[in-house]
């Protein structure tokens, strides 16, 4: 996923308090604020600027009794409004400049403090977890307001809500929609104390989900027998999704590894799982009676209880905390969506009930019936065959991956070639290639993007002793494609205030397309987008969609139970994840009732990240599906309009689909497409 200061500063720093005190209250009066603005239309040669009443407005919103008087105030704005545009922009560029280096320099700080624990290395002490929750910008927002930088901003480059952006943005040139996001950067006074308080919550959660390892070589058939290596260890949910996919290919045991890959899965989800089998290898588990066995003696061994939760829990009490700091986002739900996605939950969860509820999933799950030659289970949700690589069985695959990657460097070493079979020339494979660092990763892995436009990006995966296998590989081409657009949309931007995309759906949406050309990128032929090609995404829309819905479900019953405990939390989860599996999945599958779709470890680690993937697969589609009619025609080539679409920057999401692809983004030409399909 994208990891990024900026989106931290504009997401984890959004919010309010559950009460206000006097010092939360503007001490402005509409008078002082009529005041100002006809003592500014004195001062201007020209008619008052049109944004001149927004921005003082809000910045009177935000303005407190520390901050000054009234007549502070009419003195701070008649010497800080810039009355010409010329000095307006003057303004624009130093800020830049001073934003860049303070949100690049904290990223740098960032990186440098969390290196124990994102990266390999020596075991974890207590003094690594604590300064790695560290939140280096947690007071960026109270220096801001303290040396009235904030009001400065503020007043000359005021917010627009996302409807004013959806609809006046049409109109807007690049300088215009540059000076807009600037405009977002100071909307509300969060409490230093409660941004760190998120870091310790998110820290401590990211480190929880980095170690919970199950030991596949220590899991036993209920007659003994070990279906997994002796040494595989796999990272939950990532690895034990991957090792259900891997399993679509001809090998032994397959069906039967699946089937208890969902058994773990499910103990997970219900904490059911013994405390003691996970990330330790010298307990066996029998995962179907629940049995555990040391030194081959049932020993009694305690079930998880409600840690998982517990971790939820504290990001949503945090999360509450701040909500009356933000009076026009005052929920978790409306910032993550509105504020951060840029679209609403409803339309987002329209958009995943119009694909999940369609007919065209009956149809596909039919067809991959008569595929497998049997009826559906609901592991099947993460059916992969209709991948070209389900033909190659895996252990082929890892031999290879092995051999060209014994460590990160020989990934890196290998970067610029990748990117040439792309059709990026030597001179761009090389540019981008330099600004992408590789590290080999404690968990599963991630991209963090640069802020500051003389650091890198790094690439952040698993890689074993004896090389990067193939899921660690599959991993890593999608991390690096998030990579080149964090290297693209930084470093080729005309202004950086418009750096990066739309939302973590886009830079997912060119990670997915990345990932899906592994195979190339390794040597085998490339595909021009197929029936198998739509099915594929179809198939993994329809996936990720529940699982999303999960998660947005579960977020809007803590906002209507605000006093559950982490045992109701719990409980909570998994009967949402069952009411979606009943409603949207059942249906397909059968057996009713199933939790799996609460297993996905960002509703831990990352809440309301989840939605990012299904829509990303929606935008993902359309590009292919452009890609595929104009590439190679009329000049046009992959990496020319890749490189087109991923800088037009940080605009709101329908609109860079417009200007990337010509349409808005929407399920329906998938389903359409899926409709042609010859089944």
């Amino acid at each position: 996923m994208k990891n990024t200061i900026l989106i931290m500063l504009l997401t984890v720093l959004t919010g309010c308090s559950t009460a206000k005190t006097t010092t939360d209250m503007s001490n402005i009066s509409e008078q002082t604020v009529q005041t100002v603005l006809a003592r500014l239309g004195e001062t201007s040669q020209d008619a008052l600027a049109p944004p001149a009443e927004r921005g003082v407005r809000q910045a009177a919103a935000l303005w407190r009794e520390p901050d000054g008087s009234q007549d502070d105030f009419i003195e701070f704005c008649l010497e800080n409004y810039c009355v010409s545009e010329q000095s307006r922009e003057v303004l624009f560029n130093k800020l830049s400049v001073a934003f860049e280096n303070i949100f690049g320099t904290a990223n740098q700080l960032s990186v440098a403090l969390k290196k124990p624990v994102h990266l390999e290395g020596e075991e974890l002490t207590q003094i690594d977890l604590i300064m790695g929750n560290y939140g280096t910008s947690a007071h960026f927002m109270e220096d801001m307001y303290a040396n009235k930088v904030a009001f400065v901003c503020v007043l000359n480059f005021p917010n627009y809500s996302l409807e004013e952006k959806d609809t006046l943005g049409h109109r807007w040139d690049r300088k215009q929609w540059a000076y807009a996001r600037m405009g977002d950067l100071f909307t509300h006074r969060t409490p230093s104390r409660l941004n760190q308080e998120m870091a310790r919550a998110s820290g401590n959660a990211e480190n929880y989900i980095a170690s919970y390892n199950i030991m596949m070589g220590n899991l036993l058939t209920e007659d003994g027998r070990r279906l997994f290596p002796e040494d595989m260890v796999l990272l939950s949910h990532w690895n034990l999704r991957d090792e259900i996919k891997s399993n679509y290919a001809a090998l032994p045991d397959a069906l039967e590894k699946q089937q208890m890959i969902q058994k773990v899965m499910e103990h997970i989800v219900c904490q059911t799982i013994p405390a003691c089998v996970i990330n330790d290898s010298e307990y066996d588990w029998k995962p179907y009676s629940n049995t555990v066995y040391k030194e081959g003696q049932i020993i009694d061994a305690p079930d998880e209880g409600n840690v998982r939760y517990e971790h939820l829990l504290a990001t949503y009490t945090v999360e509450k905390q701040m909500d009356s700091y933000h009076p026009h986002m005052p929920t978790a739900i409306i910032r993550n969506f509105e504020g951060s996605m840029e679209i609403s939950a409803r339309e987002i969860e329209e958009l995943f009930i119009n694909l999940v509820s369609s007919e065209q999933v009956k149809k596909v799950a039919a067809y991959i019936e008569k595929r497998l030659g049997r009826k559906l289970e609901p592991f099947d949700i993460w059916y992969d065959g209709f991948k070209s690589r389900t033909s190659i069985p895996e252990d082929e695959l890892t031999e290879l991956t092995r051999k060209k990657y014994p460590h990160p460097d020989a990934f890196k070493s290998d970067m610029p070639r990748m990117l040439q079979v792309l059709g990026f020339d030597s001179r761009e494979s090389q540019e981008i290639a330099s600004r992408i660092v590789v590290e080999p990763a404690r968990g599963s892995g991630h991209a963090w993007g640069a802020v500051g436009r003389w650091e890198p990006s790094r690439l952040r995966t698993r890689i074993g002793p004896h090389g990067m296998d193939y899921k660690g590989y599959n991993i890593a081409v999608h991390e690096f494609g998030h990579n080149v657009e964090q290297t693209l949309s930084l470093y080729d931007m005309d202004y950086y205030m418009l750096n990066g995309v739309p939302n973590t759906a886009f830079t997912e949406a060119l990670a997915f397309i990345f990932q899906k050309r592994d195979l190339q990128l390794l040597g085998y032929p490339g595909k021009q987008m197929d029936d198998n090609t739509v099915l594929d995404i179809f198939w993994g829309c329809y996936e990720i969609m529940g699982v999303a819905l999960v998660d947005m479900y579960v977020w809007q019953w803590l906002y209507e139970n605000p006093d559950a405990d982490s045992q109701m939390l719990k409980q909570a989860v998994n009967d949402k994840a069952r009411m979606v599996w009943n409603r949207y999945y059942e249906p397909v599958f059968g057996q009713p009732d199933c939790p799996l779709l609460g297993i996905y470890s960002h509703m831990i680690n990352s809440p309301m990240y989840l939605p990012n993937y299904p829509f990303g697969h929606i935008i993902e589609f359309q590009l292919e599906a452009y890609f595929n009619d104009n590439v190679n025609k009329n000049g046009k080539t992959l990496a020319g309009e890749i490189k087109r679409m991923f800088t037009l920057g940080n605009l709101v999401p329908q609109l860079w689909m417009e200007q990337a692809v010509g349409s808005r983004v929407s399920t329906d030409p998938l389903l359409k497409a899926v409709d042609a399909c010859a089944l």
